[in-house]
């Protein structure tokens, strides 16, 4: 009794001390965290209950004036549609793309590469890229000329919205390939060989096995891929300016302009809206996920 006692004693003093050195080296990174993050954010909703001075407490009222705002409505609906057509796309094609280079290896190198190049290449040169394809004289219309068709105008029109999808597909499935290919490579190879024994097919092993197996991945790509949805606004911001086609019009594009306005109530209440509904949006996706692998 008395050595499970010490034993006890000696694992809990060691456990402690672990602990101890496992906070110093966390503690650079929590202390930036809260600096830069936590704080800011923790600011964030405060400022949402004040005016714009910051000096008298309104409550609600910032919520209330965003939720009805027609601007905040449209930026809302747009981002929303955005992501619900984008990220399933994404997904589906970026585990295609990881697939045929699983498939293909090892000769697949050149092949994933050129999948990874877009994430190298430059906000500013991706908008020279829509310029030289997209504008009113660019090659797609010189395409749709010789085709017999009139031309389009890509950036001023409702096709805009697809050619920010377009734009948002090709400059982020290099990197959820690269996620995929983690996923694959963590399923054993004991698992098809154990169906191909039984007889089973390529589509099969890919419904029973691949899939199942590529479920926690999925989460990740998932939430990686919604958040890196937001970032397109950069492109759409360079090409349009502050105020494109209202089918591009996102909710970056209502914040900037109400920063430049210094709306800061209103900012900071969109701003803590749209936390949550990410998080609730990446919440809801991890159960689903977990309940769909269990």
């Amino acid at each position: 009794m008395r050595k499970t006692t010490l034993l006890k004693d000696h694992r809990g003093k060691a456990f402690a001390s672990e602990s101890k050195i496992a906070l110093g080296f966390l503690a650079p990174s929590i202390i930036g965290l809260s600096a830069f993050y936590v704080l800011p954010f923790a600011d964030t909703v405060r400022r949402s209950f004040y005016d714009a001075r910051g000096k008298s407490f309104i409550g609600l009222s910032g919520y209330k004036s965003v939720l009805s705002n027609a601007a905040f409505k449209l930026a809302a609906a747009n981002t929303a549609r955005f992501a619900f057509l984008c990220i399933p796309l994404l997904l589906a094609i970026s585990l295609a793309i990881a697939l045929m280079a699983r498939a293909i290896r090892p000769a697949g190198t050149a092949f994933k590469t050129s999948f990874l190049l877009p994430i190298a290449v430059p906000v500013a040169s991706i908008v020279l890229l829509w310029q030289v394809l997209f504008s009113h004289k660019g090659l797609a219309n010189a395409l749709l000329i010789k085709l017999g068709a009139g031309p389009i105008d890509f950036i001023g029109s409702s096709s805009a919205f697809w050619v920010l999808i377009f734009t948002y597909i090709w400059k982020n499935s290099g990197y959820n390939m690269v996620l995929w290919l983690a996923g694959l490579d963590s399923i054993p190879d004991s698992r098809y060989e154990a169906a191909r024994v039984d007889g089973a097919n390529a589509w099969q092993s890919f419904c029973y096995i691949t899939m199942p197996g590529l479920f926690p991945t999925m989460g990740l790509v998932a939430i990686l891929s919604l958040l890196n949805s937001f970032k397109v606004f950069r492109e759409a911001y360079l090409v349009a300016g502050a105020y494109p086609h209202d089918s591009i019009y996102l909710l970056q594009h209502l914040f900037n302009n109400w920063y430049q306005n210094l709306d800061i109530s209103r900012l900071c209440a969109a701003a803590t809206l749209l936390c949550i509904a990410l998080l609730f949006a990446a919440l809801m996706l991890h159960q689903i996920l977990q309940g769909e692998s269990s």
